[in-house]
């Protein structure tokens, strides 16, 4: 044995290297839990345009050594970098914030570094505090400044170190050099999509257009031209989007008459949702709703009135679609060679084929249902309200997802995902924006304190879409609650969630018969029949809904689901909880009577905190509701709400002068 040594670095991992270089030294610093980030980063987190994001990493090093930590963030399409300072908020948590105006996809990483001169200036004004001497203290200072100004940094190296260690201007110069050093660390880039407006915030009204028509005979069907007249009232009401069902034509085979009953007479209109005729499929218009020509100005009238059109897409078709006979390969055969008709148990639907998305053929099928999109998108939908999304594969939504943004990343999918929480959720991860979800069954207190804290569980992935009822499901508590029921469910999902939508002649007028007890179908359902409304009922609740979204529109602190917070009340059968802007100035607090059976009361024991007050504070509430204003203080104040006279309070809330 020679006694000598060969010179080695240790690679990550521990692996000896042979080198004649000195290998730097491993990192100190670490970087976990970061948010937003979902499953570690191998599904996309989601930002919009009106929120900002809220990052937020531990961060931490052995020892006890100043960090210092940022953020950047890239927009995959363009050069421009975005970058901020993180903040430690305690227990090595540091969080930032960043506005990024900019749809499309992003990229952020998060650096961390130690920062010898905050070190220094921290220690040496402690010392000096103490007494103690700093002569050997403020050759260190120097040693920094002349170390930072051999590698640029523009620092003063002709003052006593002692004169620099309180100016702002070299601290932060030194911390930029400090990040230059051997040491730090940075996160692998991670992914963030960032969405327009309306896929974090807007009112949805769904409305049948062959149900349009004033006056005239009750079963008259209307058309597009029609429904352009209709626009006008769901505007005057403050909605954001107006949803479509299919428009397509309607085949003949199996067509459902009223009720869902198995016969249909010949002047029947069947379902919308047994897409394909021989007039064509998912690219043609119904004739008797008209022509794409008229669908073109349906649009453009929606957008004179600050309108979108969502469309409904239901990937399924009718016996009679042109796909059956010209690509009978999209479509599986039982053991006799006839195609099952579908199934979403218990309901069944005999007018109705599914597609085989996992054929053979399933490349061309899937360009075919992508080449769908692209035809309404040319036609100037952005907006997609998805049919039963859970039945068909993940792997197909993310792929065409996909490839709708990437020529097209301001368009906007809505899941009508009624099925279990991790199918639900998983087609959030893989692109949809919103989500239909568990509220309509939610009826106490208690189920949507719970419902909407889970939601607030998975909040970097998936936006709720809260829906009191739509054309399939008319809730037992809507059929026997009566205009409470209504009114309550209203106020609920408009402000609990940024996201909401109302099947709204139906809901307006006070629908509530069922087909059958027990069932959610509603009797004479839009689904099978044309109907004829009149809006001009007295008993319509259209006052409300337009109040309600006269207050969305208004208050920042609607337009996320980011900031809810619940508050305590003594009745088990009131609600209470508040939202606040980002900026704090707008404070919005709700209580709702949602039993909404008889009059609750009781103390409501706030968290002043959350509201932007400090404890024994003086506020003004201001119902937004019925224009009474409170002089309230400290955390318990009483409330009592009458259904019959009010279901809830909606308070703008603001300190009295002189509160701090």
């Amino acid at each position: 044995m020679s006694g000598r040594h060969s010179s080695t670095k240790v690679r990550d991992g521990g692996v000896a290297d042979p080198s004649s270089e000195p290998a730097p030294a491993p990192t100190r610093l670490a970087i976990e839990v970061i948010h937003p980030i979902v499953d570690a980063a191998r599904f996309t987190a989601k930002a919009s345009v009106i929120e900002p994001v809220e990052l937020v990493a531990d961060v931490f090093a052995d020892g006890h050594d100043h960090l210092a930590a940022s953020a950047t963030f890239r927009h995959t399409g363009f050069p421009v970098e975005t970058d901020i300072d993180l903040v430690p908020v305690g227990n090595d948590r540091w969080t930032g914030s960043v506005a990024l105006d900019r749809i499309g996809r992003w990229e952020f990483t998060v650096s961390a570094w130690i920062d010898p001169w905050e070190y220094w200036r921290r220690a040496i004004a402690a010392r000096r505090a103490a007494g103690a001497d700093v002569s050997a203290e403020l050759l260190d200072g120097a040693a920094l400044l002349r170390r930072a100004a051999d590698a640029g940094f523009d620092v003063p190296l002709d003052v006593d170190p002692a004169a620099t260690s309180a100016d702002p201007d070299v601290a932060t110069t030194m911390r930029s050099w400090a990040r230059t050093l051997p040491g730090g660390t940075t996160t692998p880039p991670l992914p963030l999509e960032v969405a327009r407006e309306r896929a974090a915030y807007g009112a949805w009204y769904e409305l049948f257009p062959r149900s349009t028509v004033v006056g005239g005979p009750e079963h008259e069907h209307g058309t597009l031209v029609d429904l352009v007249d209709r626009l006008g009232h769901v505007a005057d009401l403050g909605f954001d989007v107006v949803y479509l069902p299919p428009i397509h034509p309607i085949g003949l085979t199996a067509r459902k008459g009223p009720d869902n009953r198995l016969t249909a007479d010949p002047a029947d209109p069947g379902s919308p949702w047994a897409i394909g005729a021989a007039d064509g499929g998912h690219t043609a218009v119904h004739r008797e709703l008209g022509t794409i020509a008229n669908f073109d100005r349906v649009v453009a009238a929606a957008n004179e009135r600050g309108l979108e059109i969502a469309l409904d897409l239901a990937f399924q078709c009718s016996p009679e679609h042109p796909w059956v006979t010209e690509h009978p390969q999209w479509f599986a055969r039982r053991a006799d060679g006839t195609i099952r008709t579908a199934e979403n148990p218990p309901k069944r639907y005999e007018d109705i084929y599914p597609i085989d998305f996992s054929c053979a053929d399933w490349e061309s099928l899937w360009t075919a249902l992508a080449d769908v999109v692209r035809h309404w998108v040319d036609h100037g939908v952005k907006i997609f309200r998805v049919d039963n999304p859970h039945t068909k594969p993940f792997a197909f939504w993310q792929w065409l997802i996909g490839e709708i943004r990437a020529d097209h990343p301001d368009v906007v999918f809505l899941a009508e995902a009624f099925t279990r929480p991790r199918v639900l959720e998983r087609l959030a991860k893989v692109g949809f924006d919103q989500s239909y979800g568990y509220f309509t069954w939610k009826r106490t207190p208690t189920e949507l304190r719970e419902y909407l804290r889970d939601l607030d569980e998975v909040a970097d992935f998936l936006r709720p879409n809260l829906w009191p009822n739509t054309p399939d499901i008319l809730t037992e508590q809507l059929q026997n609650g009566g205009r409470p029921v209504f009114e309550s469910r209203a106020v609920l999902a408009a402000l609990l969630a940024a996201n909401y939508g109302v099947y709204g002649p139906a809901y307006e007028l006070l629908e509530a018969q069922p087909v059958r007890r027990p069932s959610e179908d509603y009797a004479s359902s839009e689904k099978y029949e044309v109907r004829r409304w009149d809006l001009d009922e007295p008993q319509s609740i259209a006052p409300l809904l337009r109040r309600l979204n006269e207050i969305r529109a208004a208050h920042p602190a609607l337009h996320s689901d980011r900031r809810r917070v619940f508050h305590h009340c003594d009745d088990p059968g009131v609600l209470a909880w508040s939202k606040r802007s980002f900026d704090g100035r707008d404070v919005i607090l709700v209580i709702v009577n949602v039993e909404a059976d008889l009059t609750r009361s009781g103390m409501v024991r706030l968290d002043l905190d959350a509201l932007g007050l400090p404890p024994g504070a003086t506020f003004t509430v201001a119902d937004l509701l019925s224009g009474e204003i409170y002089q309230w203080q400290g955390a318990d104040n009483y409330v009592a709400l009458d259904p019959h006279r009010r279901v809830a309070h909606v308070f703008e809330v603001t300190a009295s002068e002189g509160t701090s």
